[in-house]
């Protein structure tokens, strides 16, 4: 008897057109849009040269040496103009220079704001006094060894290697896909409503003849809720499947974690569903607008709509990321890509756990609580 429910119940769900819709069709449009408007920014972006303004107020040989280094080669880090003191600050002001260099026995930076660019140019013109500094005491005291000094000073830098902070991808907007897989997932509450509503005699035909039947509601339960699990799963796996190999969006890490990762946050959104749809005799309608209302708050506050979100929330409710389960989600991801170990991985895995066992527990309490007085 189990065993037909199961299979009863797969076959209603992979039939329902709400899940062909949201849990088939939504992520591939949505999917192709995100990787249209993401796929390639993060590999474009680049280290713009920084405009300066040059006022010369007194010969200074040894730092011309180095802004002339500084702007050449493929990509130089500076773009001298030399004017006077008067254009050069409206060239400031109007924001054609983003900061000005006057020269004389030391150089002295002027910017307008506070920002990326003015703290890079910070850098450059203190590292430019040290070294200036290095050399003309050189060659006050051993001008012999000015070039073994000068050729130690220009391999400096060369000395740092470039260590990668993460072995998984660093894109930023990886995020956006990450948040999708996680809204695939709770919008599997539709199929766990299914599975409460199916079985109230009150909210639907079927509900009527399965509490009329002989076969014990808890058998109806597990049967509807492993069912929809079963393709709920199909339908992550489908997603997920679509993103990686289709669009080619690497989402780093190891890709059977993935997966697994994606199955059980698609219980989690059948057990949200199952739980919201056992709570209350509102219509079948209702629930379903208060489940998808749900849903999208959840993936909002996720960053699905707006990407940075969820650093806002961080700053003023650290809270609200914490028991957001879409959050959960979509952190696990984020975990598996970015670090090498897997505690933080597994502290997600196990909030989502956590949630599911919760959902379940009460969404069976409150629809075993449920006595009709005639059907």
């Amino acid at each position: 008897m189990f065993l037909h429910n199961l299979k009863y119940e797969i076959k209603l769900v992979l039939r329902a057109k709400s899940f062909i819709i949201w849990l088939m069709l939504f992520p591939i449009i949505l999917g192709t849009l995100f990787k249209v408007a993401f796929g390639s920014i993060y590999q474009n972006e680049t280290f713009d040269t920084i405009p300066v303004a040059v006022v010369k107020i007194s010969e200074n040989e040894v730092f011309d040496e180095m802004l002339t280094a500084l702007t050449t080669g493929e990509q130089p880090a500076l773009k001298a103009i030399s004017e006077e003191e008067a254009k050069a600050k409206e060239m400031l002001f109007d924001g054609d220079v983003k900061g000005i260099l006057y020269v004389g026995k030391t150089v002295e930076l002027s910017v307008s704001g506070r920002g990326m660019t003015q703290t890079i140019l910070q850098e450059i013109v203190g590292r430019c006094r040290v070294y200036e500094t290095v050399i003309r005491d050189t060659m006050a005291t051993d001008p012999s060894s000015l070039e073994a000094v000068i050729k130690e000073l220009s391999t400096e830098v060369d000395a740092c290697r470039e260590v990668p902070v993460t072995q998984g991808n660093p894109d930023v907007y990886v995020q956006y896909f990450y948040n999708l897989i996680a809204m695939v997932a709770i919008c599997g509450c539709n199929t766990g409503l299914h599975v409460s509503i199916d079985n109230q005699a009150n909210q639907s035909v079927v509900g009527a003849r399965k509490n009329c039947s002989g076969t014990p509601k808890s058998i109806n339960l597990t049967a509807g809720l492993i069912g929809s699990c079963i393709s709920q799963g199909v339908s992550m796996i489908f997603c997920v499947t679509f993103l990686r190999f289709v669009l080619q969006v690497n989402f780093g890490g190891n890709l059977l974690l993935l997966y697994l990762c994606s199955v059980m946050a698609g219980c989690l959104g059948v057990a949200m569903g199952f739980f919201i749809g056992s709570v209350g005799r509102a219509r079948f309608e209702v629930k379903v607008a208060i489940a998808m209302s749900i849903s999208m708050v959840l993936c909002f506050m996720s960053g699905l709509m707006m990407g940075n979100i969820k650093g806002i929330l961080a700053e003023k409710a650290p809270w609200a990321n914490r028991v957001n389960p879409v959050a959960i989600i979509s952190d696990s991801f984020y975990c598996l890509n970015i670090y090498s170990d897997y505690r933080r991985f597994l502290t997600k895995v196990l909030g989502m756990g956590i949630y599911i066992v919760i959902f379940t527990i009460l969404g069976v309490l409150f629809a075993r609580r449920k006595k009709y007085a005639s059907i």
